[in-house]
């Protein structure tokens, strides 16, 4: 946020989204007519939801399957074995087992990386909606972007510097994915830590209190006009 610290304003925004609409209160002057930076802070702020969208679908569709379908391997290859009386490895049993082990690897490091390209892209996201900010400066000055509600209570400013508090919790989010993954990918991993591996996987918890639907949901339901048009 370096660009931001030119502006050498004050920041001093509300500690909380409206919760609801006043009806009959005179609109501000910003809230008159919407302009191309209302658009554009909308548009990218629905984009970020779409990011974090597919990251759920990612982690709790497509990974939850390999990684399911990994430990289900392992767990029917242990016990088909335990059952061979001379508890020698037959050919038959344990090669398409392992093809399979195989290929769910896979899969979860393909989930990974399209994880690593949802996080670049809420980076950009953000980047690009900082640019919003810097533009609306240079045209509607100053107390235009930290002093006028941008649609209900929340200026542009507090939009552009409160979002990014997203990038944390995500990041961490990711390398836990990637954590996970290397643990599940030993052959030689207990049923137990598979176990814990896979409910920290469907958990995500470095989002249980600040992933999108978590917070940003909401706040932007109540501070963001038209938000959920044409979803």
């Amino acid at each position: 946020m370096s660009r931001l610290a030119s502006f050498k304003g004050p920041s001093t925004p509300s500690a909380s989204p409206a919760q609801y609409k006043p009806q009959n209160s005179p609109a501000s002057p910003s809230r008159q007519t919407e302009s191309t930076f209302h658009r554009k802070t909308r548009t990218y702020l629905q984009e970020l939801r779409s990011i974090t969208d597919t990251w759920d679908d990612l982690v709790l569709i497509d990974g939850l399957k390999a990684a399911r379908s990994l430990v289900d391997a392992r767990t029917d290859l242990n016990n088909a074995l335990a059952l061979i009386p001379d508890r020698l490895p037959r050919t038959h049993i344990v090669g398409p087992k392992i093809e399979l082990m195989e290929r769910c690897i896979i899969e979860l490091d393909a989930v990974v990386s399209k994880l690593q390209k949802q996080f670049r892209r809420i980076n950009v996201t953000i980047d690009n909606l900082e640019a919003v900010l810097v533009e609306a400066h240079k045209i509607k000055g100053w107390k235009w972007v930290y002093e006028e509600p941008l649609w209900v209570t929340w200026s542009l400013e507090k939009f552009v510097t409160s979002v990014p508090e997203i990038i944390i919790p995500y990041h961490r989010s990711l390398n836990l994915h990637m954590e996970l993954v290397n643990t599940l990918r030993s052959h030689s991993v207990s049923f137990e830590d598979s176990r814990d591996a896979v409910s920290k996987w469907v958990e995500q918890p470095w989002l249980e209190d600040s992933g999108w639907d978590v917070k940003w949901e909401d706040i932007c339901a109540a501070e963001v006009e038209r938000w959920d048009k044409g979803r």
